[in-house]
């Protein structure tokens, strides 16, 4: 994994601010599977990702994992609802999670929290979107989405406090931001449960490097990815052709690959396993 002089700074940035306070009671979301020791991540395991309730996602993306049957898990937030052309309300996030996709909480106005001034202003935000959520019917979320895939540890302790199970950041600090790009593979030995990398898909992506990438998934590991878009009218770099994500999913599917949902991750006793992470003492902004 390279060390980029960006990773250098948010390492000396982070043990400047000291380390993640001691992870306290939680409130449970739902619980973890209890019983016999489960079987690590099978090898070709792909967790698929998609942030900011764009109405794609219901009239072209869900009937394609659903077709392949893949789990996927969709990051919500109220942010851009007004526009109706473009993006979901609550009622077509609630036919998301009655198709049987895991809806994850974005913030209720896709704010911003990895400074320390910033942080306290996170659990009010995850709050407000569980209850717009719950009106329609979803059930409180496990899985939070960081927004602009930016985090520090002080927000990290409150989303532990609100009683997180999983959390999915982006390729940062450890890739850059541009090009043709990629993410850590997540492995549960190195990565914090709520600190979990993906591969921020971009309008550069080919069928060939999608590929590549979901090769990497071997035993106990995942390939993470994060989509905006399908396609993304607000930010062109993120956007995803319909063609182009088609033929992604054709890839995971001739393959063989287990698609899944972050949540699904639980079936594989992740959050037993221990992890040393040096994440969770970072603070990170993809602004920067």
């Amino acid at each position: 994994m390279p060390v980029t002089a960006h990773l250098l700074t948010a390492l000396v940035i982070a043990f400047a601010a000291g380390a993640c306070s001691p992870e306290p009671p939680s409130k449970p979301r739902a619980a973890p599977p209890a019983g016999a020791d489960p079987a690590p991540i099978p090898a070709k395991t792909v967790v698929l990702t998609f942030d900011d309730a764009f109405r794609s996602h219901l009239d072209f993306v869900a009937p394609i994992l659903g077709h392949h049957g893949f789990g996927a898990t969709f990051f919500i937030t109220a942010r851009w609802m007004d526009d109706r052309e473009h993006y979901l309300d609550f009622e077509g996030v609630a036919a998301l999670h009655r198709l049987g996709f895991e809806i994850g909480n974005h913030t209720h106005d896709h704010t911003y929290h990895f400074s320390a001034e910033d942080a306290p202003a996170l659990p009010g935000q995850i709050r407000r979107l569980d209850e717009a959520l719950a009106a329609v019917g979803v059930p409180r979320p496990v899985t939070f989405g960081w927004t602009a895939n930016s985090f520090g540890p002080e927000a990290l302790g409150l989303l532990r406090d609100e009683g997180y199970r999983f959390a999915r950041r982006g390729r940062g600090p450890e890739y850059p931001l541009s090009g043709l790009s990629r993410g850590a593979r997540y492995d549960p030995r190195l990565h914090h449960r709520l600190l979990i990398p993906a591969s921020v898909v971009n309008s550069e992506w080919t069928v060939p490097h999608f590929r590549s990438l979901a090769r990497e998934a071997v035993a106990g590991t995942a390939m993470v990815f994060q989509f905006h878009g399908v396609p993304d009218h607000a930010g062109p770099h993120l956007s995803v052709r319909p063609d182009t994500f088609r033929a992604f999913m054709a890839v995971l599917a001739e393959e063989g690959f287990n698609v899944l949902a972050i949540r699904d991750l639980s079936r594989y006793g992740v959050e037993r396993i221990p992890s040393q992470d040096p994440m969770t003492k970072v603070r990170y902004s993809s602004f920067d």
